[in-house]
């Protein structure tokens, strides 16, 4: 015999229909499971919100550090002109460009955009995608603050709990003030004062309405629409803010008109990377290649790289001091390269005698005869292919691999050119850079292998987190054979070669040594006559062995 009674009372008021009791019941039922489910994902974002310091929203992004190959300090590469401002220092202009670009209802919202959010949510379900954001000023901050970069649920609802804490924490206008001081506007500029100073040379409160216009453009692609690498596409980011400002009421159609006529102060190349040097230039340019692939934005990143601090100085100073050899050497130029021929890591490099002077980097740009310098190179060539070389006659040698052989395998052991088709070519009727005969004679060096060369090995965050790290890579340019007996036979002088071409243009000095493969160019930009053969060669020789 059951207990429950035969007929239970319905707890629903009796107009509502016996039809719909059961499934009333079920929205209750599941409506209360599904409020305690909301309620306890709620509370546990807000607690994993609770784990980030509020106060970092505030600090500026710490400066990155160059590392040389022995952990040592080398230099800063970012953060020279960063400095925090506040509201007041940040023209009117810049912020309603910010609002008509980025969130127009910035001052109106608790942090989170309630509609844009909806809308941008159901574009999602349709691409099946994070295609749309719907990120707000306040949740931008967030993101950029604490790195929270991968596209998930997860990251967006933590995202928004410290975004609601930070709306909590601090006024509308500290948060505009250090969301601007943050986030990345590309050539390492964190922050909008220093982005100011590095692409206009003066500081936010002096930047009129289209500079203003520009840097607010920057934002949604800094890699890309950097004014320094793309100033067309920087100045078609500018064109669409001040477009946005005038149909959201900022400016009238005169003003636009008017910013769209303001003079962009650029800096100029010269005034771009003062105090700098050779190796800090060339190790800024492959770091934004990287930054610009892998979409890093962090700030106080650690640099890990080839170079060798000591050999560094050294080779720089050896360099800019005069060269008691020559006489009228004052515009002679220099340019050398040491690199570790196993890994193509580059341990010194200068492009120039004095970067202050002349920051043309010739160890990577300047392409010059080598003359008697390509000899090694077309004795190894025809070692590889297993014909006689005739010592001292480089003509002979060459004949028998003929210039089209000659041309295939100078391009197998990294030359571009231009080349002489002719058999000029044997000669040494070739241009090439330092960093290219470095590479080739490395090739030698590292039976028949010939290195990429390379400054960074590593980029990692302030927490030690790895973001970049570079992959070993070579070409095989000759047999472990042919790279054997030309390096047997340049032993017979040291291990070296000092030479000049016959027209006494250009010197070159190259040692093949295991550890470390040097290459030292001299000459004058406007190519002339450098001295006599013998003391262009005693100059070469002295340089070498003191850079050594």
């Amino acid at each position: 015999m059951s207990w429950k009674p035969a007929n239970q009372s319905s707890r629903l008021p009796a107009w509502v229909p016996e039809r719909l009791h059961r499934p009333l019941r079920w929205l209750v039922k599941w409506g209360l499971i599904s409020s305690a489910i909301l309620l306890a994902v709620v509370l546990f974002y807000f607690y994993l919100a609770l784990q980030y310091n509020l106060n970092d929203v505030a600090r500026m992004p710490e400066r990155s550090v160059i590392l040389d190959r022995n952990g040592e300090v080398f230099g800063n590469v970012h953060g020279e002109r960063r400095r925090l401002i506040t509201r007041e220092e940040i023209p009117d202009v810049m912020v309603e460009a910010l609002r008509a670009r980025e969130d127009l209802r910035f001052y109106d919202h608790c942090g989170v955009d309630v509609k844009g959010l909806a809308r941008a949510t159901l574009r999602n379900i349709k691409d099946r995608s994070f295609t749309q954001g719907a990120s707000t000023l306040t949740m931008q901050l967030a993101r950029n603050s604490f790195e929270m970069r991968a596209k998930s649920l997860h990251r967006k609802f933590l995202e928004i709990a410290i975004t609601l804490r930070i709306e909590n924490h601090y006024k509308k206008d500290e948060i505009l003030a250090h969301y601007l001081n943050r986030i990345y506007f590309g050539a390492g500029c964190h922050g909008v004062e220093e982005a100011a100073q590095t692409y206009f040379e003066r500081p936010t409160s002096e930047l009129n309405t289209g500079e203003c216009a520009m840097i607010v453009g920057i934002i949604r692609g800094p890699h890309l629409f950097s004014p320094f690498r793309n100033l067309e596409g920087a100045k078609a980011q500018r064109d669409e803010v001040l477009e946005r400002m005038q149909v959201c009421g900022f400016l009238t159609e005169e003003e636009k008109e008017k910013a769209l006529q303001d003079p962009i102060r650029l800096a100029s190349q010269e005034d771009r990377h003062r105090n700098s040097s050779y190796a800090r230039e060339s190790i800024r340019l492959r770091l934004q290649s990287i930054l610009d692939q892998h979409d890093i934005r962090s700030g106080g990143l650690k640099i890990h790289t080839t170079l060798d601090t000591a050999l560094q100085t050294r080779s720089s100073a050896v360099l800019k001091a005069p060269i008691q050899s020559i006489q009228d050497a004052a515009d002679l130029q220099a340019a050398l390269v040491v690199i570790d021929p196993g890994t193509g890591g580059i341990l010194a490099i200068c492009g120039g005698r004095d970067y202050e002077e002349s920051p043309f980097n010739r160890a990577w740009l300047a392409k010059r005869d080598l003359g008697p310098a390509f000899t090694p190179f077309l004795e190894a060539m025809a070692l590889e292919r297993s014909k006689v070389v005739v010592s001292g006659n480089p003509v002979q040698t060459g004949r028998q691999l003929g210039v089209e052989e000659t041309l295939r395998l100078s391009h197998r052991l990294g030359f571009g050119g231009p080349f002489q088709k002719t058999e000029d070519l044997y000669r040494g009727a070739i241009a090439a850079s330092p960093m290219e005969v470095a590479c080739a004679a490395s090739a030698i060096v590292q039976q028949g292998e010939r290195p990429e060369p390379h400054l960074i090995t590593a980029i990692t965050d302030s927490a030690g987190r790895v973001l970049y790290e570079a992959g070993m890579s070579g070409t095989k340019a000759l047999s472990k054979a042919a790279s054997k007996e030309a390096l047997d036979s340049l032993k017979k002088d040291g291990g070296k070669l000092v030479t000049c071409t016959s027209s006494r243009r250009d010197g070159w000095a190259v040692a093949f040594k295991p550890e470390a493969v040097t290459v030292l160019w001299l000459g004058y930009d406007d190519p002339k006559k450098i001295a006599t053969a013998n003391q262009l060669q005693l100059a070469l020789s002295k340089l070498l062995e003191t850079v050594k």
